[in-house]
């Protein structure tokens, strides 16, 4: 009898402990940051947020296949935060999608390809060539704008709709004489031997402004405290980042599945950063302008609201 008290007492015990344990873990749990970023070497920072993350953190990548789903995992709150290109935040906000650009991701990450051997060897070379242009992406706004200040338009090419990932490809098939891609395209290219580049298209008033970091509005405004976490940890990462040029390259390759000749070509046209201020805004606003200028958006996005730079302003003197 005095057995069987004790089997129900200690059986007792256990299960209050049962019940309480989950308390005590969830207790514990750290804050899950959802971190969306594109399958690029351009949105390679966020792989290196691990080793900067605060205690009570944790960063979950989500990896993106576009600008224009980045764009919208953010607006839909499918992520916390993400990073891609200036135009498809341009086009949410155009359309009054609650988008925020609240710093940098990365600059450059363009070029324009030519065929090893192609007589081309400038922008005013590409008349009455086959140019694979992505429609609505980033370098088609600068490409047109490189067009532009030489003389030309897109009417003196041949301008044929290819996506990023097969650009390398159709130059090497020869089904074009070249290409406007963004990295690592490029850097497969000329890896491979099958391309040589023209140009990065860097001298226009838009700079080498390219991939953005973007929040919902609605983050900005009730997690203020949140917000400031991730954008220290993305400036860590992306200052270690190009800092130790070895080591991109490497988080690269792995995450990228691209060769290790083809992510150190690329790497060189890369320069994540964090920093946005009033040479970006004003970048920015130009590229917008670009935008409606060629229809691709019916109106320019309310600035104002577009615009949030105070998390970085708050870090600069760190």
């Amino acid at each position: 009898m005095t057995f069987r008290r004790r089997d129900i007492l200690a059986g007792g015990a256990a299960s209050v402990a049962a019940l309480s344990a989950p308390t005590v873990l969830r207790a514990q749990q750290p804050t899950v940051i959802r971190m969306g970023a594109l399958k690029l070497i351009h949105s390679i920072a966020p792989h290196f947020y691990e080793r900067f993350t605060p205690a009570g953190y944790r960063v979950e990548v989500i990896p993106l296949e576009s600008p224009t789903e980045g764009k919208n995992a953010v607006v839909t709150k499918s992520v916390d935060f993400g990073m891609f290109g200036i135009a498809a935040a341009t086009l949410g906000a155009a359309a009054r999608e609650p988008i925020v650009v609240i710093a940098s991701a990365c600059n450059k990450g363009m070029a324009v390809v030519a065929g090893k051997d192609s007589p081309i060897k400038s922008i005013k070379d590409l008349k009455d060539k086959r140019v694979a242009i992505w429609p609505g992406s980033t370098q088609e706004v600068f490409i047109l704008e490189r067009l532009r200040m030489e003389g030309m338009s897109v009417r003196d090419i041949q301008p044929v709709r290819v996506s990023f990932s097969e650009m390398h490809l159709a130059l090497a098939r020869g089904d074009i004489d070249a290409y406007v891609g963004a990295e690592p395209g490029p850097g497969v290219s000329l890896a491979a031997g099958i391309g040589k580049i023209v140009e990065y298209p860097y001298s226009t008033p838009m700079g080498a402004l390219n991939m953005i970091f973007g929040a919902h509005r609605d983050t900005l405004a009730s997690r203020p405290d949140l917000t400031r976490v991730v954008l220290g940890i993305h400036r860590r990462a992306s200052d270690f980042a190009m800092a130790n040029r070895a080591e991109m390259v490497a988080m690269a390759v792995a995450k990228l599945g691209q060769k290790k000749e083809a992510i150190e070509a690329s790497a060189d046209n890369v320069e994540l950063t964090w920093r946005f201020g009033e040479t970006e805004i004003e970048q920015s606003k130009t590229y917008a302008q670009h935008m409606l200028d060629l229809k691709q958006i019916k109106q320019l996005p309310d600035f104002t609201n577009f615009f949030d730079t105070r998390f970085v302003s708050e870090m600069r003197p760190a």
